[in-house]
C-alpha cells in the first residue's frame, strides 16, 4: 500500500444478486433471470475495476455480506448498507472512510459497465484541487460522486432515482459555492435500450 492509497477510499454500491430484486426496470423487458445475468456482469466488472485502484476498497452490500463472491474478501472491506433511502444510504457508506481519516472518498455503483479505473484515478486526482467530483450519467444522474469531507448536505433531500439528480446536486454544488469538476459522461445501464447499447448486449 503506497502512501496515495492510504489518504483515499473508494465506496462501491451493491445489490445482492437476486432474481427479482436486480434491475428491475430491464427484468420487465428481459425477465428477472436475464437481468440477473446482467447484473452479475456488471458485479464482475465492477470488481475487476475496483481491484484496479490505487485506494482502500469498502463494499456495502444491501441485504448481508457476500463471502468468497466476485470481491474478494482481501481487496474489500464489507459492510451492509443501513436502513432508508439512498441518499441515507450513501451517507452512511461514505461517512466510514472519513471517520477513519481517509482523505479523499469516491462512491460509484455496479452499474456502469464502460466505468474504467482510469475514471476512478481522474476522479481522486480532481479532488487535489476541487471539493467535489462528479460522474454525470446519460439519463440524468451520476455514476461517481468523490469530495475530500464529509459533506452530508449533498445527499439530504435529492430527486433520487430520477433524471434531475445531476442537475440537482449540480445547482447545490454552485449554491455552495464549492469547487467541482465533471469526468466524462457514461451510461448506466437501466433498460433494455441500454443494454442494446453496451458491451454487454451480448447477454441479450
Amino acid at each position: 500500500m503506497d502512501k496515495s492509497e492510504k489518504q483515499q477510499a473508494l465506496v462501491v454500491m451493491v445489490k445482492n444478486p437476486v432474481a427479482g430484486k436486480v434491475k428491475t426496470r430491464l427484468a420487465a423487458s428481459v425477465g428477472d433471470e436475464k437481468a440477473l445475468t446482467v447484473y452479475k456482469a456488471l458485479l464482475a466488472h465492477t470488481a475487476s475495476v475496483a481491484a484496479a485502484t490505487n485506494a482502500v476498497r469498502y463494499i456495502f452490500y444491501s441485504d448481508l455480506i457476500e463471502r468468497n463472491d466476485t470481491f474478494s474478501d482481501t481487496d474489500f472491506r464489507k459492510y451492509v448498507q443501513c436502513d432508508g433511502d439512498l441518499g441515507v444510504r450513501m451517507d452512511y457508506a461514505v461517512s466510514i472512510p472519513f471517520k477513519n481519516e481517509f482523505k479523499k472518498v469516491v462512491i460509484i455503483g455496479a452499474d456502469c459497465p464502460s466505468l474504467s479505473a482510469a475514471h476512478i484515478q481522474q476522479a481522486f486526482d480532481a479532488l487535489d484541487s476541487h471539493d467535489f467530483v462528479i460522474g454525470p450519467a446519460t439519463d440524468g444522474g451520476y455514476y461517481l460522486l468523490g469530495m475530500k469531507k464529509w459533506n452530508r448536505w449533498v445527499f439530504a433531500s435529492m430527486p433520487w432515482s430520477s433524471p434531475e439528480l445531476l442537475a440537482a446536486t449540480q445547482a447545490l454544488f454552485e449554491s455552495k459555492g464549492v469547487a467541482w469538476k465533471a469526468l466524462p459522461e457514461l451510461t448506466d445501464i437501466d433498460t433494455l435500450e441500454d443494454l442494446q447499447h453496451s458491451n454487454l448486449s451480448a447477454i441479450i
